[in-house]
């Protein structure tokens, strides 16, 4: 009998594959090999293991807990909203200097283009008097409150590669977005809601698309929830017919013991993403429909934000987009499309379509500046306005269009940031007389991602992924910290 036995075990682990033997072995090399992979207390009694969006401590004290960044997609004019340039009035119309035109690559203008002044006054705000746009008298009126970087420059010249930039560090899409960045770095303070959440309004989803909030290779767990002002807040969080919130509850705890058992078997960190993800569901469909019901917000607050209940707005998303930071989540992206001005049609030129966008953004953005100050929350919230890129300082007049417009330009643009840390009143940097290049203090798009890290404690050398066999950051191997937009 036991000759039998032993000569069955033989042929069992000649027939026993090299995936079937480490897979079963509990202890011994293959073992030490698997749990050197994982961090050495998955499996322990660490709250990662319950929450993987628990709170973290920073790397060193934070000014900001929160952040909304406000992106408006398309990229808005620096030069008509931002960078008053006298001199470009005076050139107004007269053909582009070759130094400024040839060996450059445009998007869309061919030939010798003319230079364009803007065709919109600017004024001085505040009691700093930084020189704005008089097509943003709301953004205006907080200008004590923000600081305006006219400096910044970025790589790329297309929508799409440009807003991926500016979000994950990357112009390709594969890399984790800001906002998950940050959720995987301090987690959450919310146990309801998601810790990074995205809102769209403008008719149109950012050219990016949903790469600029995904996980990437991160954990999906810090992956961007997009939350809809209209219809179902968040798709598929509410019960499908016929099952009721117990049946839910049940189906819950059965899937929770299998994806553990799943967990003990493997190891795989996805496996408690699942389990985290199943559990928050369930919680935010008590949480979200209280969340996005802003009528019930005081007259007051309705009326500084310019919303309209029940409708898809940008001041809607905005009055949101504070409910949530009020509730604990950690970052809130805003997109509002529009702002892509070639001046091909009434739809996008300078005249009619810049106006109407700075309409529909300027009382609300400004709102969002005041409100968090009355409750005493923009010290510690970090709020952030722009583009992608600049627009240049030719008239684009694309197929002879006789309307105004600018081309994509990647070389200089402006965007504003205001509490979490910043110093109030300030304009950073400066653009040459044409505003085509930074004549001072430039700031490129690693060096503003390296400075929204800093005012959250992060150090962005340190804030690393393990992926492919490297290290990976939001800032990839660049970026500095602008300690001149610091109080």
């Amino acid at each position: 009998m036991n000759s039998f036995v032993n000569e069955y075990n033989r042929e069992s682990l000649l027939a026993t594959t090299r995936r079937q033997f480490l897979g079963r072995m509990s202890v011994g090399i293959g073992g030490l090999a698997l749990a050197s992979l994982f961090k050495n207390d998955l499996f322990g009694a660490s709250p990662d293991l319950v929450n993987p969006l628990a709170p973290k401590p920073p790397h060193f004290p934070a000014k900001a807990k929160r952040a909304i960044y406000i992106h408006m997609a398309g990229s808005p004019s620096h030069l008509d909203l931002f960078d008053p340039k006298p001199k470009l009035k005076e050139l107004n119309g007269q053909p582009c200097p070759d130094s400024l035109y040839k060996k450059e690559r445009f998007a869309f203008i061919k030939g010798v283009p003319k230079m364009l002044g803007s065709p919109h006054n600017f004024k001085r705000y505040g009691q700093c008097g930084t020189e704005m746009s008089e097509l943003i008298p709301h953004i205006g009126s907080v200008a004590d409150d923000i600081c305006l970087i006219r400096s910044m420059n970025t790589d790329q010249f297309n929508h799409a590669p440009a807003q991926i930039f500016i979000f994950t560090g990357s112009p390709r899409q594969g890399r984790p977005g800001m906002g998950a960045w940050l959720t995987y770095g301090l987690g959450s303070e919310s146990q309801n809601l998601p810790g990074f959440v995205a809102l769209v309004s403008g008719g149109k989803t950012p050219d990016g698309g949903s790469s600029l909030w995904g996980s990437g290779f991160l954990p999906t767990i810090y992956q961007g929830v997009q939350c809809r002002s209209q219809g179902d807040p968040v798709l598929y969080v509410s019960n499908p017919p016929g099952m009721s919130s117990d049946v839910r509850r049940q189906s819950l705890d059965a899937l929770k013991d299998l994806n553990e058992m799943q967990l003990k078997e493997v190891g795989d960190p996805e496996t408690i993403t699942r389990i985290s993800q199943y559990e928050l569901a369930y919680r935010m469909q008590a949480s979200v429909p209280e969340l996005m019901d802003i009528s019930k917000e005081p007259e007051a607050i309705k009326k500084l934000y310019g919303v309209e209940p029940g409708k898809v707005s940008f001041a809607n998303n905005c009055l949101l987009a504070r409910r949530m930071l009020e509730r604990g989540t950690r970052f809130v992206q805003l997109f509002h499309w529009g702002w892509d001005s070639h001046g091909t049609s009434p739809g996008d030129d300078l005249m009619t379509a810049l106006p109407a966008r700075c309409k529909e953004t300027d009382q609300a953005s400004a709102a969002l500046v005041k409100d968090l100050k009355q409750r005493g929350m923009l010290d510690d919230t970090l709020i952030i306005w722009g583009g992608e890129f600049g627009r240049t300082p030719m008239n684009e007049e694309r197929n002879g269009s006789k309307l105004l417009g600018r081309d994509h330009h990647p070389h200089c643009f402006s965007l504003w940031m205001a509490g979490g840390g910043i110093k109030g009143g300030t304009a950073y940097g400066e653009t040459d007389e044409l505003g085509y290049h930074v004549a001072k203090d430039k700031v490129h798009v690693h060096d503003l991602q390296a400075t929204i890290l800093h005012c959250f404690g992060l150090d962005h050398t340190k804030l690393t992924y393990r992926f492919q066999g490297r290290d990976y950051r939001l800032t990839d191997v660049h970026g500095d910290v602008v300690k001149g937009v610091l109080v």
